[in-house]
Formats: C-alpha cells, sequence, structure tokens
C-alpha cells in the first residue's frame, strides 16, 4: 500500500529549522507549526510550477506588446519559476532593431530604470517561429522529441500548475500572430481541452491583452482553468504611457496595472488572485477587464497568487507501507 502526503515546500523547510542551541525543534512544536500553516493556506496539491509567455505582434510600433510578455517574464522568474519552466515566443526583437535609440534594451517605462532585455533572458521561439501552430503544439506537446528540444517542451504533468499570458492585437474571439494568422477563441478552447484530456495540467491561469480580450476566454470549456482579460467585446486596450526618446508606447495599461499590483507580491506572500482581480480599476485600465472563474474549483480568495506567478509549491511523498526486509 502506497501512502501519498502532501506539504508545502514552505512546511518542508520547517523540518530544517533548529533551535540557537542547534538542537532539533521538538517534536509537538513542529507538528502545531504544520498544523498551523495547513490550516491557514489551502493546499493547491500541485507540485510543479509552469508559464507560457507569448507576444505575437511584429513591428517596431509594438514595442509595448514585447515590453508587456517580457515584464511578465521579469516577474515569474523574480517569485520563482526557473528557465527551464517557462516558455517564452517573441514573435519579434525590438532591442535589436535600428531605430532602436538604445540598442540591445527594452523598457517598460519611461524612466529606463530597468531593462527587461538583459543577458538573463532565454528566449525558446524568436520571429518566424511564434505561430498559431507552433503555440498549440506547445500546450498539446504534439512535437516531435527528436527534433524537439526539451527547452522548447512543455513538459507539464496532472500535477501542474500554468501560468498562460498572451498579448498582441485581437478582435472578437481571435488574436493576431504576426498580421499573417489568427487564433481562435475555439483553437485555444480545444487546445486546453486535450491538455485536460492527457493530463498536462492541474490548474490553468489564463490572462490576455489585446483588443476585445475577453472573448478569448469565452469558448473555454475544461475544469480548473481561470480566465482574465483586459477588455470587453467591442472595446479597446489601450497603451499606459510613451518614451518620448524610444518614440513609441512602451507598455499597455492593464498589463502595468497588473505589474504594479505584482511587484507588492514576494515569495510566500498571503495575497490572493482574488486580491488581483479586486484591484482592477476601469478607470485606471481604460478598459473593462473581465473574470471567468465558473470553470475553476477553488475558492478565489484562498488562492495565493504565488500558486501561479512563483514556485511554492506542494511536494509529493510515497511510502511504501512495508519495509524492506533485511
Amino acid at each position: 500500500m502506497r501512502m501519498r502526503i502532501l506539504y508545502s515546500i514552505i512546511l518542508l523547510a520547517a523540518l530544517l529549522l533548529v533551535n540557537a542551541d542547534d538542537s532539533a525543534i521538538p517534536d509537538e512544536q513542529l507538528q502545531q507549526y504544520l498544523t498551523d500553516q495547513l490550516a491557514a493556506r489551502p493546499a493547491s496539491n500541485h507540485t510543479n510550477n509552469w508559464a507560457v509567455l507569448v507576444s505575437t505582434s511584429r513591428f517596431w510600433f509594438n514595442y509595448r506588446h514585447l515590453a508587456n510578455v517580457l515584464s511578465m517574464y521579469r516577474t515569474v522568474k523574480r517569485l520563482g519559476i526557473p528557465d527551464s519552466q517557462i516558455i517564452l515566443m517573441l514573435a519579434d526583437d525590438v532591442a535589436c532593431n535600428p531605430r532602436n535609440a538604445f540598442p540591445g534594451t527594452v523598457y517598460n517605462n519611461a524612466d529606463r530604470a530597468l531593462d527587461l532585455y538583459s543577458n538573463n533572458i532565454e528566449v525558446d521561439y524568436r520571429g518566424y517561429e511564434v505561430t498559431v501552430e507552433a503555440f498549440v503544439r506547445v500546450l498539446t506537446d504534439k512535437v516531435d522529441p527528436a527534433v524537439t528540444p526539451r527547452s522548447k517542451r512543455l513538459l507539464t504533468d496532472e500535477n501542474s500548475n500554468i501560468f498562460i499570458y498572451m498579448t498582441g492585437h485581437g478582435g472578437n474571439e481571435f488574436l493576431k500572430f504576426q498580421d499573417a494568422e489568427e487564433i481562435s477563441a475555439f483553437d485555444i478552447a480545444d487546445a486546453i481541452a486535450q491538455m485536460w484530456e492527457t493530463k498536462r495540467y492541474k490548474e490553468i491561469f489564463f490572462m490576455i491583452d489585446t483588443c476585445q480580450a475577453n472573448t478569448m476566454y469565452s469558448k473555454f470549456y475544461s475544469p480548473n482553468v481561470v480566465a482574465v482579460g483586459s477588455s470587453e467585446l467591442d472595446e479597446s486596450s489601450y497603451s499606459h504611457h510613451a518614451d518620448s526618446d524610444v518614440g513609441v508606447a512602451v507598455i499597455d495599461r492593464f498589463t502595468y496595472y497588473n505589474l504594479e499590483f505584482l511587484e507588492k507580491v514576494e515569495k510566500g506572500s498571503t495575497l490572493t488572485l482574488q486580491d488581483l482581480f479586486d484591484s482592477y480599476d476601469p478607470a485606471e485600465i481604460h478598459s473593462h477587464a473581465g473574470l471567468r472563474s465558473d470553470l475553476y474549483r477553488r475558492n478565489l480568495s484562498q488562492v495565493p497568487i504565488t500558486d501561479f506567478f512563483g514556485n511554492a509549491q506542494a511536494i509529493e511523498i510515497d511510502e511504501d507501507e512495508e519495509e524492506e526486509e533485511e
């Protein structure tokens, strides 16, 4: 008989705590600590975190879309998701565009305090590699392992929490890829359904920043998916501000205010998904952000935001009831 025991990483850390005199914490004190922590923080029971971050736009004037996705990339890495568990798809490389007054850099603010395009970035799909087909194959893992390196594969399982972020130009139930093709709300819904059927995720948090973004999750029908978008049907999404030296807008409003909230989040934070959604203000975003949670089983006010944006997770320990005979 096999016993499955789930503890969060923070609980595992407690096992390593020692008193000032280097003696181990008494068993009863440790047990009480574990009990209190479990009661305070509902377990998601996921064992690994992944992120799929996609900018679908080409051309210099879409600089802000690259800044959007690189800002999310920086955030999930800061909170603990390693590059090996991030799929980064950039349809264009404005950092190397000859119009860039600051070559080799990408900024999301006019003060240019933070270069998002540093030497600590790993792009998995670049330029013309970023297609509808490639995105769907990443989600469903319908690739040839012999020719597709592990770094380009979403190697998730039934215990994976996945954050999917997309940004670009879109409309009613479609998102453009490089102004050459479109992915529909049906395409994404069906890809996620295949993921569920093949046990490729435990929970998904889907976020999209584009015009009429909320229509892109309207066709979802798979369990354990929560989704947010930047704008309603027939509503545009807007940029936040421009940098006069760069010459274009450097970030979109919806992404900007998500990042403003996420900058308050640290590893082990008690902030929840509901706290994030409650922070959305149409007066600031200049559009009506949407939320879809009818497919999601947990109370959003009890879901730590680090369940998707970080790498704080449960671990699984399998123990055999019978010991090996000597």
